[in-house]
């Protein structure tokens, strides 16, 4: 009996309603329409670089400055998100993006293409926080970790897309086309305003903050949440961009180098095997987190992460080398499903857009050193000894967790400053993303 309600229960989309699909699928689309505009750029950069007469050096700082302008979009739109609601903030921060895309269409030269990818980046930046926010009060407490694993896995959608747009439409147009394809989000801003509803948990969150009033709520609610919540996301991020980022240097690499020499091997068979195991990293970690919480699941993926770096380095043959690099994708960018309902879970109603924007895109920002890192490294130690160094980010990632992290698996999202923990067995039986109602002043946290 017992078990038969465990597998019914798993299934998470199972009497969902209409208003809980539509946040669904809004946050789906528009995060995966978020990477592909993300991520054309560097599908096409070879293209910029040649037209403009760049180098790749001017070309990384736009990718850089493109990161931490996401920083900046997260906190802005976040900010929005809590103030004026999650759905107001990503239409504007899907028009953002999608303008800031058409810019770089137009840009005619590397100083005009940066400001559009400053656009870009700030909306980029905007649209995770409150697609996260929207999703994660809508849906129930037991199935949050399932829910988002799945939206996150549109960033698998959205990579796979960029590579198919770039293929199909820079041969027969050129690369600017490209990047007019990536203004198409601005019709999903549309069926979001017109379609999706505002969730009751922040409708019924009454008084809306002030810039200033936000962020010292964020700054001096749990000052020590938010730095571990930072920490363990800017090292976890490290390990990805640094050692993702290298991949495709390293496997096209000659072997005197330190890389393989795989010369031959294609990288849009690379991305559909990397992307692959992803997808299965980012919706998997949803059902470890919903199953044995969130502190396990981070830990045992980043552990599982730096084991395999070393391993991705050492084998031979190509592929041996494929399949453990799927694997290596699966845990070492499965755990950025954990960000949403972990963070939605420590943070109140009314900061909880802008503190999810905040640690994401200040992680993300932080990140952006890790790839400079390994390049320096690779330069005396070769390519792929350089890349397993970033095992140890993901271990550092896994020990703040460990140690600094707390607990929050079934804690109910309510409108109130205190949320409402409760186990992921106790939660209430019948299926709805309403609040349950608000915390009796000064009952304790159970963090």
């Amino acid at each position: 009996m017992g078990d038969a309600a465990s597998r019914t229960d798993s299934r998470w989309y199972q009497g969902a309603t209409r208003g809980q699909w539509r946040a669904f699928w809004s946050a789906y689309l528009g995060w995966m329409l978020d990477v592909m505009d993300l991520v054309i750029f560097s599908m096409v950069i070879v293209y910029v670089i040649n037209d403009f007469g760049s180098d790749r050096g001017t070309a990384g700082l736009v990718a850089s400055f493109t990161l931490l302008a996401s920083a900046v979009g997260g906190v802005v739109f976040g900010y929005l998100a809590d103030r004026i609601g999650r759905t107001r903030s990503m239409v504007l921060s899907i028009l953002c993006y999608s303008f800031g895309t058409l810019l770089c269409g137009l840009s005619t030269g590397m100083a005009m293409l940066l400001v559009a990818r400053l656009v870009v980046g700030l909306g980029v930046g905007g649209e995770w926080g409150a697609g996260t926010a929207l999703v994660t009060e809508t849906w129930p407490a037991r199935h949050r970790g399932k829910v988002i694993a799945w939206v996150q896995s549109a960033f698998a959608s959205g990579y796979a897309l960029a590579a198919l747009v770039t293929a199909l439409v820079v041969p027969a147009l050129g690369w600017r086309w490209a990047f007019v394809v990536g203004i198409a989000p601005a019709a999903l801003a549309f069926f979001v305003r017109r379609h999706t509803a505002e969730p009751a948990v922040w409708a019924e969150a009454g008084e809306r903050l002030g810039p200033k009033q936000a962020m010292r709520v964020l700054l001096t609610r749990d000052p020590k949440v938010l730095v571990v919540c930072v920490l363990f996301a800017a090292a976890a991020m490290c390990g990805y961009w640094g050692l993702f980022t290298w991949i495709p240097n390293y496997l096209a690499s000659p072997v005197s180098e330190g890389g393989r020499g795989l010369g031959v091997l294609s990288s849009t068979t690379w991305i559909v095997i990397l992307q692959a195991g992803a997808a299965v990293g980012f919706v998997s970690f949803g059902y470890v987190a919903d199953r044995v919480g969130r502190k396990i699941a981070f830990i045992a993926y980043f552990i599982l992460a730096a084991l395999c770096v070393p391993v991705f380095v050492l084998v031979d043959g190509t592929a041996l080398i494929l399949t453990v690099g799927a694997v290596m994708a699966l845990f070492g960018t499965g755990f950025y499903s954990g960000f949403g309902p972990a963070l939605a879970e420590l943070f109140p109603t009314e900061v909880r857009a802008l503190a999810q924007g905040f640690v994401y895109n200040t992680g993300r920002a932080a990140s952006a050193l890790a790839p400079a890192m390994v390049g320096f490294a690779a330069s005396s130690l070769g390519v792929g000894t350089a890349m397993a160094t970033t095992a140890g980010f993901y271990l550092l990632a896994a020990v703040i967790v460990a140690f600094f992290l707390p607990e929050t698996r079934g804690r109910e999202l309510t409108s109130g400053r205190q949320e409402t923990p409760t186990s992921g067995e106790d939660a209430p039986a019948g299926y709805s993303g309403e609040p349950q109602g608000n915390r009796v002043p000064g009952a304790p946290d159970a963090r």
